[in-house]
Parts: structure tokens; sequence; C-alpha cells
């Protein structure tokens, strides 16, 4: 006689189990989660506290130092019109201290800068002009970190920036300064140049301006990288995936209007007719690369805010000198200084 297993024997027991132990699988990870939550709330809240009192500072050292800028450079005028020269060197000061300021903004959260290549501090007397790759807007931050300890470059220093800075807070110290905003995209672009190379003549000898910092690659990488790697495809050049490949246009216009003498000994045109005895023109080209650990790049709101765990920023040097290179020919400069 066969037995028969009744109901609520282990049998039916064994078919109940499996479906119960997902669930309690799921409470378990719950648990892990809710623990985890639970240990980095008060982290997560000194961050926010963190940020918002990092806020605060930054807004009041806004109020404080741009509007006394505005004021002295206001009670200056005078001296400009006796002593041009030396109301711009003034102002160049205290432009590098406004920079400074920023700088000092990521230096408290942590974020550092380690320099590679060669060393610039020994050009920062010469005139150059500076290439920077540009992959967010962190970059101007960390630019204005790395060449504060280079001699006057900063209060000699003019900047070409995208048109949406001239809207920020620091956009009145900007256009005081001298610096040019250059509006993005194809519709404009003629007439960006046109623009440029009038700002040139008419700001950058007048106001003893030595450097030019300038992002040829016209965008940040993230934005900018499909449509340089199918160019490149097109065109037969490097393929790349750090950096894109940069636009020649306004750095044509800076040669042509800055550089001293081509090799014949004839003038390059423009502002460089009007280089004083002692002036030299542009001698410099300086190929600047920024590169951030695993490729993620610090954006503004991280400088202000400190969110970000420290980390250490990477950039290279690789200057070139105007007195070897053929500027003369501008397309080559769109190739060449790729990395």
């Amino acid at each position: 006689m066969t037995a028969t297993p009744r109901r609520g024997t282990p049998a039916p027991a064994l078919r109940s189990r499996p479906p119960s132990a997902p669930a309690e699988k799921d409470r378990t990870e719950s648990n892990v989660r809710m623990a985890m939550t639970l240990e980095e709330a008060p982290w997560l809240g000194w961050l926010l506290v963190k940020a918002l009192m990092r806020f605060a500072f930054m807004v009041a050292n806004n109020l404080v130092a741009i509007p006394s800028y505005i004021c002295y450079v206001i009670i200056l005028q005078p001296l400009r019109v006796l002593d041009s020269k030396r109301f711009w060197y003034i102002e160049g000061i205290m432009y590098k201290w406004l920079l400074g300021m920023v700088a000092s903004w990521g230096w408290y959260a942590g974020y550092t800068v380690m320099e590679w290549g060669e060393d610039i501090k020994a050009v920062s007397k010469d005139e150059a002009v500076m290439l920077v790759n540009h992959q967010a807007t962190g970059d101007v931050c960390t630019l204005m970190m790395c060449l504060q300890d280079k001699g006057l470059v900063v209060a000699q220093m003019m900047w070409l920036m995208d048109h949406i800075f001239k809207y920020t807070n620091f956009g009145i110290v900007s256009l005081v300064h001298g610096d040019f905003f250059i509006r993005q995209g194809r519709s404009y672009r003629d007439q960006q140049l046109l623009l440029l190379k009038k700002h040139l003549e008419n700001n950058y000898r007048s106001r003893d301006r030595k450097w030019i910092v300038l992002f040829p690659e016209g965008g940040f990488l993230r934005k900018r990288r499909e449509t340089s790697q199918a160019f490149a495809k097109k065109n037969n050049l490097p393929f790349l995936t750090n950096v894109t490949l940069p636009r020649s246009g306004a750095t044509k216009i800076i040669l042509n209007a800055l550089v001293a003498q081509q090799k014949n000994g004839s003038p390059a045109g423009g502002d460089a007719k009007e280089l004083d005895s002692k002036s030299k023109g542009l001698q410099w080209i300086i190929d600047t690369t920024i590169a951030y650990p695993k490729a993620e790049p610090i954006d503004i709101q991280t400088w202000i805010l400190g969110y970000r765990k420290p980390t250490v920023t990477h950039v290279h040097y690789r200057p070139f000198s105007l007195t070897v290179f053929p500027c003369e020919r501008p397309q080559p400069l769109a190739t060449t200084l790729q990395r």
C-alpha cells in the first residue's frame, strides 16, 4: 500500500519556499541600502552645509571685491589721461588679485594643479599666445590658478572667452580689462574675426598686454568630439578622443596682428606696425593641455560649491618659438598642434 502525502506535509512546503527567497533577499538588500544611507546622512548633510557656506562666502567676496575694483578704476581715470601705461599697470595688478581670489576657491576645496612640460615662467616677460583645450567651464578657473605664480602674466593677459561670460558677475571686470567675448556659431564666425582684429588693434598694445589665452577648439569637448572626429575622418586627420581639432581662424588673426616680422623682415601687418623699439612682438605659441583624472572635468558649479572630493588636475605646456614656427602659413597650425 502506497502512502499518499497529505496537505501540510513537507512536499507542498518545499514548493512554497523558492518564491519567498527573492523577497527575503530584497529585504536584506533594502536593509543594507538603508544602513548605508543612514551612515552617509551626516556626510551628505555636512556637504550641503559646506556648499552653502562656500556659496555665501563667494557672494560676499564678489560684493566687496568687484565693486572695489570698479571704484578704483573710476578714481584712477585722471591717471589714465596723464599716464596711460601706469594706469593699466595698476589695473592689471588689481585684475590679478581678483583672479587670485577665484583661484583660491578651488584651493580651499582641495582642487590643486600639477604642471608638466616646459617651464613657461621662463618666457613670462615675452609676448605669447596660449592655446588651451576646452572641456568645461572650470578650465578658466584652473588656468587662473596655474598662472598666478608666473610673474605679471595674469596682470598683462587678455582672455578670449565665450560671450556668455559677459553676463556673469565677472563680466564687468573683463570688459574693463579689455578681454574679448566671442560668439560661437558658423553664422557669426566671419563677423567675430573682424571684431577680434579691431579689438586687438585698439586694446592690445595700448593696454600693454603680453599674453593672450585662446580656446581654439571652439567649445566643450563633450559637445564637439563627434563632429571633430567626423571632420578628421573626412579629411584624413588624426582621430582624437581626449581633445578636438582646433580651429585656426582666431589664431590666424592674432598672428597676423601681433607678430612683429615675417621671415623676410617685413611687418606682419595690423597692430604690429605700431610696435615700439623695445617690443619684439608675439614670440611664443604655448600649446596647453588640461587633463582631469578619469576624464571627469570640473565645472564652475563644482568649483564654487566644492561638493567634489579633492582632486589634482594636470596641465601640460609645450611652447613653440615663433622665430622658427611657420606662422606665415596658418593652415599647418591647425594640424601641427594636435596632441
